[in-house]
């Protein structure tokens, strides 16, 4: 972010391309999933591979120009998109210890990404 404190429209910015990146990232490998353990081909692989790509591009992104703490923080946000993934496109449930690590992960991404810096 550039400043001390991040302005409300990159933060807003900075979260849309995480939730972007998530749906790339866990989605694609979703797809590859499906592709080999479930047998569904080679169309499958082929999709999670493009899927796979395009999340590396929106990483890029970015507002904050610190590889490191951009995938450190997004870290955070896999955690928690890959248990809701798991939710919707499979019936997984999650039980509370696996809330209780998603949330520790999502307060991380917040005090990485959003805490004001001198």
């Amino acid at each position: 972010m550039i400043g001390p404190y991040p302005s409300p429209m990159l933060t807003a910015r900075s979260i849309a391309l995480f939730a972007v990146a998530a749906l790339l990232e866990i989605g694609g490998a979703w797809l590859v999933w499906q592709g080999v353990r479930e047998h569904r081909g080679w169309a499958w692989i082929g999709a999670g591979i493009i899927s796979l790509g395009a999340y590396g591009f929106v990483a890029t992104l970015q507002p904050d120009a610190e590889f490191g703490r951009i995938l450190a923080a997004y870290g955070g946000v896999f955690v928690a998109g890959s248990l809701a993934w798991g939710m919707v496109a499979d019936g997984y449930r999650p039980d509370r210890f696996d809330v209780i690590g998603a949330l520790i992960c999502l307060a991380g991404v917040a005090v990485i990404m959003y805490v004001p810096r001198r």
